[in-house]
């Protein structure tokens, strides 16, 4: 992260192109779902060519806050990705449509979360695929998010493989609970998503990005100096061992990633500092989109 210095805007020619896309309208979420597209350098001239991967973004009014296309045109000059369409998804009732799609959280938000999986499955990506030049193959589709979106992109990937092979997560609201916690008693086992990992099956395919900021919040509920971002991420992760993936954070074949940012905290201009890294773990240019 430390030596990662994105391009300064306007420093040179913009490598990418953002298309404003209004035209979806979501039947079981009820509203018109305004996406941003972000098209790599040479699109036009990869229309002759192979489909390019795609990353899905929950929370893609915060392009301009996350710095994308300008990180994006940094990577892009380095050459240390390949092309791929930014698929970015403007939030709507992000507390109701985020979450976890089996169940609500105890105060009943992401009570929708239903119905903004079936607009990702049965809506979104036929558009996208009918728009874009964008590949069919899970193995080289992404979703990602930050925070509750990034819960929503976990929980969508983790329980549809035969869509998406990886999962980025920022600072995901991994909190999500079915009962309030209540310090009389120290019991983690309220927690949705890894209750659902725990009751969900494996699939060799997928893998996970995950990041949390030391400073993410300053929550600490068993008082064992870890704050609970940062705990309820590794929980998760030590659930998706128990299930079967790897997870090598020396070095070797993982399944999942990890990133700690000493410092980092809730908010986009940590995600955008960070970004790079995920970009090249989801697009890296030495391999094409197989593991």
């Amino acid at each position: 992260m430390a030596d990662y210095k994105p391009a300064s805007v306007g420093a040179e020619p913009p490598t990418v192109t953002v298309r404003r896309d209004d035209s979806l309208y979501s039947v079981p979420l009820k509203r018109l779902v305004l996406l941003d597209v972000v098209l790599p350098p040479g699109y036009q001239a990869s229309l002759r060519g192979e489909p390019l991967p795609v990353l899905f973004l929950n929370d893609g009014q915060d392009l301009p806050r996350l710095r994308m296309t300008a990180v994006l045109d940094s990577l892009y000059r380095a050459q240390v990705i390949r092309p791929f369409v930014l698929v970015a998804i403007h939030a709507g009732d992000r507390i109701q449509e985020y979450g976890t799609a089996a169940r609500a959280d105890y105060l009943n938000r992401g009570s929708k979360a239903g119905l903004y999986t079936d607009f990702v499955l049965t809506e979104l990506i036929p558009y996208i695929r009918k728009h874009y030049h964008v590949t069919a193959d899970p193995v080289q589709s992404v979703f990602a998010g930050f925070s509750l979106g990034g819960l929503s992109a976990f929980d969508i990937t983790f329980h549809h493989p035969e869509r998406f092979s990886k999962a980025g997560v920022f600072s995901g609201s991994f909190w999500w609970r079915s009962k309030k916690f209540d310090k009389s008693y120290s019991d983690d086992t309220d927690r949705i998503m890894h209750n659902l990992v725990r009751e969900g099956k494996y699939h060799k395919a997928l893998k996970f990005w995950f990041e949390t900021g030391t400073e993410d919040e300053t929550s600490d509920r068993n008082n064992n100096g870890i704050i609970d971002a940062i705990e309820d991420t590794t929980d998760l992760m030590d659930e998706l061992v128990k299930k079967g993936y790897r997870y090598n954070p020396a070095g070797g074949p993982s399944d999942i990633r990890y990133v700690e940012v000493k410092g980092g905290q809730h908010n986009q201009e940590t995600w955008s500092a960070i970004m790079p890294d995920f970009l090249k773990w989801a697009f890296p240019r030495s391999e094409k989109g197989k593991e």
